[in-house]
């Protein structure tokens, strides 16, 4: 049995969630899924991000302090993640006294060995992104590359963490680590940013009150990112649980996108190898959901809530096209045609389909009592080579390649029934056998899609016949060909997945 600290990034609450947060919520919710179905123990940390100009900006626009706002926002992470299945084992929010405690000592650790100094600091400022950016790094008219808004000039003094110390103790990391940043192409970009040479980082402010407090100088408050960024550390006991803490450190796997990679992948390991731990063993970093070929951002008014294609999909068919429809690394593009057409190809085409054409048919030739397999069934083969290339794609993040394995098991089935068409045929053990093998197909995915699909996995489980629930089953030995017992009652029930009009 392994262990699995699997975190997402921490949402801002200036705004409320969308596919896009929603998107990187569901692929690590699947993941962690995934390994407690293998015996993992497994630590899933979520939660939003609380501090800093831009929520103090966004409550005073509502009318509110930054402490109600950020209630109010953090109540719908909540709801939204609720709405979506997501089984964190943590939310965790940044304005908790657990978390100002851990970045304290986190940082004061970092100021005691002498890599946070005072300065001055003047640039340009994009407060949407809590970031400073040189000219160059602009866009026409001096805007965020990112969010396409002004920046602000902006001078004040404040502490800086040294991160121009370690260009070189970094590039030693990641040539000793060279799968720690994945996919491939994101670990070459942040190399690239930390060959080009690294600036010291203003790590707080005076401007604002809406934040952490530095220990050693009151006056300041901690800037958002070297607050947020701390969260993982603070979520399994940094500086108050260090055993908890030395436990769970190696584990830790961090799932973001790509617009926060310089702050995951070149800051966030300076700063622990400034606080004398380990930067983070693994981060996988995906690419921005775009919608009409542009990154979702409140000003472009291109965002679209959960909640909106829940009511049209369902929580299965939402958790089902994200993981499925975009590889992951690269960026990928949604659209509504492209949801209704994968949700009618694999879910109500596919493993709908097959579902109820089996239960109708047990039904009929079978009395509703549900054979067993075949030990030497062709379908053994391909449950074995599907369970492997499904273990080997969610262990490197790679949901649609899972779900891909996963499916072939679905085709084969149904490939399988046509050329035997056992509606046809006459009860007896030919039709037996090929309706025993198809339950047992039946079994196994409800397992392995159970990381995407769990409410549909569920009710297969049930219709099955079979007590308890997949997720709770432990893999390898789960889906071994040969589990489903047979002599079950199955029901037919309701369509799954009814079919959606183009």
């Amino acid at each position: 049995m392994g262990r699995l600290f699997l975190t997402t990034p921490i949402y801002y609450v200036n705004d409320l969630p969308h596919i896009g947060h929603a998107y990187t919520t569901v692929i690590a919710d699947a993941v962690a899924r995934w390994h407690r179905l293998r015996g993992d123990e497994v630590f899933f940390l979520t939660g939003t991000d609380e501090h800093g100009l831009k929520v103090q900006r966004a409550a005073e626009a509502n009318g509110l302090s930054p402490s109600e706002h950020a209630d109010r926002t953090a109540a719908r992470f909540l709801e939204t993640w609720k709405l979506l299945d997501i089984a964190y084992d943590d939310f965790i929010r940044t304005t908790e006294p657990r978390h100002h405690q851990s970045v304290q000592a986190f940082l004061q650790r970092i100021y005691d060995g002498g890599d946070i100094e005072p300065d001055t600091y003047e640039g340009l400022y994009c407060v949407a992104c809590e970031g400073y950016y040189n000219e160059s790094e602009l866009g026409p008219g001096l805007t965020c590359p990112i969010h396409g808004r002004p920046v602000e000039h902006m001078s004040e003094q404040n502490y800086f963490f040294r991160l121009s110390r370690y260009q070189q103790p970094l590039l030693d990391w990641y040539a000793a680590h060279p799968d720690a940043v994945q996919p491939e192409s994101k670990r070459n970009e942040a190399l690239g940013i930390i060959r080009q040479g690294l600036d010291d980082v203003s790590i707080t402010r005076t401007s604002l009150d809406w934040g952490v407090r530095v220990p050693w100088d009151p006056a300041h408050v901690f800037y958002v990112w070297f607050d947020a960024l701390i969260n993982y550390a603070t979520a399994i006991g940094y500086g108050e649980k260090p055993d908890r803490f030395d436990a769970w450190w190696p584990a830790v796997h961090h799932i973001i996108g790509k617009d926060i990679l310089r702050f995951h992948c070149v800051y966030w390991p300076a700063m622990c190898l400034a606080a004398g731990i380990d930067p983070p063993a693994r981060i996988s970093v995906h690419g921005y959901l775009l919608v009409g070929g542009e990154k979702m951002s409140k000003t472009r008014l291109n965002q679209i809530h959960p909640a909106d294609l829940v009511a049209d999909f369902g929580v299965d068919g939402f958790r089902h096209h994200f993981l499925r429809d975009a590889p992951f690394g690269p960026d990928g593009d949604f659209s509504y045609e492209g949801m209704v057409a994968r949700y009618n190809s694999d879910l109500a085409n596919n493993l709908g389909n097959l579902q109820a054409r089996v239960a109708t048919v047990v039904d009929r030739k079978c009395g509703g009592v549900g054979p067993a397999p075949r030990a030497d069934s062709p379908l053994a083969e391909v449950v074995a080579a599907a369970h492997a290339h499904a273990d080997d794609a969610w262990r490197r993040v790679a949901p649609s390649e899972a779900l891909e394995a996963t499916w072939r098991i679905v085709r084969e089935t149904n490939s399988l029934l046509e050329a035997a068409e056992p509606w046809r045929a006459e009860p007896g053990p030919e039709v037996d056998a090929v309706l025993g093998d198809a339950l047992e197909a039946l079994r196994v995915v409800s397992i392995l899609a159970s990381p995407a699909v769990p409410y549909a996995a569920a009710e297969i489980w049930r219709r099955l016949g079979l007590e308890g629930r997949p997720e709770d089953q432990r893999l390898p030995d789960a889906v071994r060909w040969g589990g489903y017992p047979g002599g079950l009652q199955v029901i037919r029930g309701d369509p799954l997945f009814p079919r959606k009009q183009d």
